[in-house]
């Protein structure tokens, strides 16, 4: 017998299936690691379901949403603004389809982090709240939770979809490095990863790998194995009440596998030719769309990652402007606004929240090589969606983009404001393996000035 207490002659491809479905669906596996806020009342979510467009690579503020025409060419570089459904609010004339949705969003311009200017340690700000103090290096078991992580633990989606997904790239620290730090649960667990969606969307015969059962296990055979594995596990769970867990990753995993709710969640093809058109027909913008079907199946938390490496899209440090105008941009622009246009459409818009975050801006001066470096001082992020004031515009830059001049935030200071919308404290205590409590955002600030 192994180590799980389950026999591998018994269920040999049951029990791979059922581990193979991802951790993310063992949403009520092991202990809670979870203790009580110290306050009485819970808090009111205002958003079920939360997607984070993550441009990685750190996308030009100055070159999208904070331009700065009146600033010399050297700075303000090759792009016009344009107006936007905010009065008085311009974006980059390469975004024109996001700029007639903006009145449904909250752009701030005051952005800066005082984490150094390497990816690794730039994401892991953004996407947690939290710094680690460190030049670099990949996920670490010890690491702070993803948002998707804690909001799978504490707000759980049925068994008929998978709490919290990543796609479509397992992003690298650069070409051949190691995973990026922010995506994982670290401390608390690999029960509560993401599920990871690493096919191409866009691609002919598109399908997720491990969610759906083999050509020869029927789902009244995995019924019965499942059964049998239950059984052959339940003197165990007398002795030892914690494995009681396994019967809920059971259910859950046999309920992906063999319904049909997952299975059409991930059926592109179930869109029209159109509206596929219109998200844009690249990785990029069939992910995006893929992320509005899954939050209407269910799913509480999608993170998109916009590169296969730190290096490959947003960090522009060369020709800058021809990669924007050329491919980042209309990608972008498409698939941002279609997501936004598609909730408000379908209803969704009022309890699903849209960010659309980065590591850190570019520099204010264009480099040598037409391109834009590192810059951590100033940068622009976007929040639409449950509780967030539309066609607001909050904090402000300088003349050239470099600094906060009005209301300075943090990236603790929106991954707080996210926490709050989903209806969690971030003073919500987590342990770690070791039973040490971690509050879940320490250093961030709701932003009450931008929620209705």
């Amino acid at each position: 017998m192994s180590s799980t207490g389950f026999h591998p002659a018994v269920l040999p491809i049951a029990r791979r299936q059922l581990l193979r479905i991802g951790t993310a669906a063992a949403v009520g596996a092991g202990r809670s690691v979870f203790a009580a806020d110290d306050v009485t009342q819970p808090l009111t979510a205002q958003a079920d379901h939360c997607i984070v467009l993550f441009l990685n690579g750190g996308p030009s503020h100055l070159d999208m949403w904070d331009l700065k025409p009146e600033a010399p060419l050297e700075i303000r570089g090759e792009f016009a603004p344009i107006a936007s459904t905010i009065p008085g609010v311009s974006l980059s004339e390469h975004l024109p389809r996001l700029a007639q949705q903006l009145h449904h969003a909250s752009l701030i311009r005051s952005m800066h982090h005082s984490v150094n200017n390497s990816h690794a340690a730039a994401v892991y700000a953004a996407l947690t709240g939290h710094d680690r103090g460190e030049q670099g290096g990949g996920a670490r078991p010890t690491d702070n939770p993803s948002p998707g992580s804690v909001l799978a633990k504490l707000r759980p989606a049925d068994n008929r979809t998978l709490p919290y997904i990543s796609l479509p790239y397992k992003t690298k620290e650069g070409a051949g490095g190691p995973l990026q730090p922010g995506f994982l649960a670290g401390f608390m667990g690999p029960t509560f990863d993401p599920f990871w969606v690493l096919n191409n969307p866009d691609a002919d015969g598109f399908h997720v790998d491990n969610l759906a059962l083999p050509g020869s296990v029927t789902p009244q055979r995995m019924s019965e194995r499942t059964q049998l594995l239950s059984g052959l596990g339940r003197g165990l769970r007398t002795k030892e009440p914690a494995l009681t867990a396994i019967d809920d990753f059971q259910a859950r995993a046999f309920e992906l596998l063999t319904g049909d709710a997952a299975q059409r969640a991930f059926n592109l093809g179930l869109e029209s030719p159109e509206i596929r058109a219109r998200y844009g027909r690249n990785i990029y913008g069939q992910s995006t769309l893929l992320a509005r079907r899954l939050v209407e199946a269910g799913t509480r938390f999608v993170t998109l990652s916009w590169a296969p490496d730190a290096n490959a899209t947003w960090d522009t440090h060369g020709d800058n402007f021809n990669k924007l105008k050329n491919t980042l941009l209309p990608q972008f622009d498409a698939a941002c606004a279609s997501l936004l246009q598609d909730l408000q459409e379908r209803g969704l818009l009022q309890r699903t929240l849209v960010c659309v975050l980065g590591d850190f801006g570019r520099t204010p001066r264009i480099n040598a090589n037409a391109g834009r470096d590192h810059w951590n001082s100033c940068y622009t992020v976007l929040l639409a969606g449950a509780g967030i004031r539309p066609g607001t515009v909050f904090g402000a830059s300088d003349r050239t983009g470099a600094v906060p001049v009005e209301s300075p935030v943090s990236p603790g200071d929106v991954i707080a404001t996210i926490y709050r919308l989903l209806g969690i404290r971030s003073t919500t205590q987590i342990y770690d393996s070791l039973g040490r409590p971690h509050e879940v955002v320490p250093q961030g600030r709701v932003l009450s000035e931008i929620l209705v």
